[in-house]
């Protein structure tokens, strides 16, 4: 999909910033947080971690409930803290270490970078699932089909850095620059057609995620990779990333059984 076709010298840097950052503020203004809440352009890492709201149920009855797998409730990395055990002679010492928001980017200059993958038949059988669920309901056009997809209350997925009140679809056609939500599912369906990663294996944040810009410091990025982050982002986006330090644009994350977690923009 073409993002901005800017052939104006010393105008595509600023045209080219403008897709995140619009729907970014359209993000926030869907949560509540403007005007007098509002934040600064460049303060997104300063959005508090609200749980979304419980939601009743809602949607048409013409709407086909997909039975999903039970979701896992990620800690908060501020308030929450592994459970102590007396170790055993033989136990192996656990590290005091908070955990991680497995929404956010986690990168950093120096450490070992995960596998780059493409293959869905590398993923958990319920992942591969998922994942074809949300991008059937993404090249429908109709954005209604993710309804069952994203779920409901404490369990749904999450879509905002912030708290969501209202339904989930509306919001996520606030943040679309058209009237049904199409460039949102434009955008899914975008970010599921990356390559991705497997973070966190074996511990209770494990996750797979697309893209893998999420989990990779974009200074690292090869002329193949940016070719494939442009796809996504525009080369203004690009250098306004790194100076943030991370990919911040969509993500989607997945857990090993298969349970939708996560769409959201920002950090």
């Amino acid at each position: 999909m073409k993002r901005h076709l800017v052939n104006v010298e010393n105008h595509s840097s600023m045209q080219g910033r403008t897709r995140w950052r619009r729907l970014l503020m359209a993000g926030l203004a869907a949560a509540g947080l403007t005007g007098a809440n509002a934040l600064p352009a460049f303060a997104l890492s300063e959005l508090q971690q609200v749980e979304p709201a419980e939601e009743g149920e809602s949607g048409s009855d013409s709407v086909e409930r997909v039975p999903l797998p039970p979701p896992i409730r990620f800690p908060n990395a501020d308030t929450d803290t592994p459970e102590s055990s007396e170790p055993g002679e033989d136990a192996t010492p656990v590290e005091d270490t908070p955990l991680r928001d497995v929404v956010r980017p986690d990168t950093q200059i120096g450490k070992e970078l995960p596998e780059i993958l493409y293959d869905l038949e590398q993923v958990p059988e319920p992942v591969q699932r998922m994942h074809g669920l949300i991008v059937e309901a993404a090249k429908s056009g109709d954005i209604e089909r993710l309804r069952p997809l994203i779920g409901s209350g404490e369990t749904a997925t999450r879509l905002s850095l912030g708290g969501l009140d209202g339904d989930p679809l509306d919001f996520l056609i606030e943040l679309s620059g058209d009237e049904e939500g199409q460039e949102i599912l434009a955008i899914l369906l975008e970010v599921l057609q990356a390559g991705y990663v497997h973070l966190d294996a074996g511990t209770p944040q494990e996750m797979y995620v697309w893209p893998y810009f999420f989990a990779i410091p974009l200074e690292s990025l090869d002329k193949k990779q940016r070719v494939e982050l442009f796809t996504l982002v525009t080369a203004g986006d690009y250098e306004d990333m790194k100076n943030f330090g991370a990919y911040i644009f969509y993500r989607v994350g997945i857990t090993p059984d298969g349970h939708w977690a996560f769409f959201v923009a920002g950090d």
